[in-house]
């Protein structure tokens, strides 16, 4: 297993969120979908990408309680446009290196 990036987590939270709001535990769930992180993990990333201006939030009522959700910002989309743009090219690099050569 390879280990995750602050740069990559930022960009796959952005990515998960750009598609819908939602919440940080809804976030968690399909982030370990793909890669193994804990909810602490996760908060912080939250909390750094709302302090930045990438996200915003709101509460909604969920179960007699509010929920917080996160939603993508202008500079959000923004910031997911240039790390799509940035792991293409850098998915690009390491394939030429990893990929093994065709036999005939």
């Amino acid at each position: 297993m390879f280990p995750i990036s602050a740069a990559l987590l930022d960009a796959m939270v952005l990515a998960l969120v750009g598609k819908e709001s939602t919440y940080g535990y809804k976030i968690t769930q399909e982030i370990q979908n793909a890669v193994k992180i804990s909810e602490s993990t996760l908060y912080p990333v939250l909390r750094r990408l709302q302090k930045s201006g990438a996200l915003e939030t709101f509460d909604r009522a969920y179960d007699g309680r509010n929920r917080r959700y996160y939603q993508i910002t202008e500079l959000g989309t923004a910031m997911l446009t240039q790390y799509r743009k940035d792991w293409i090219q850098h998915k690009s690099q390491i394939d030429a290196i990893l990929k093994e050569e065709d036999t005939p």
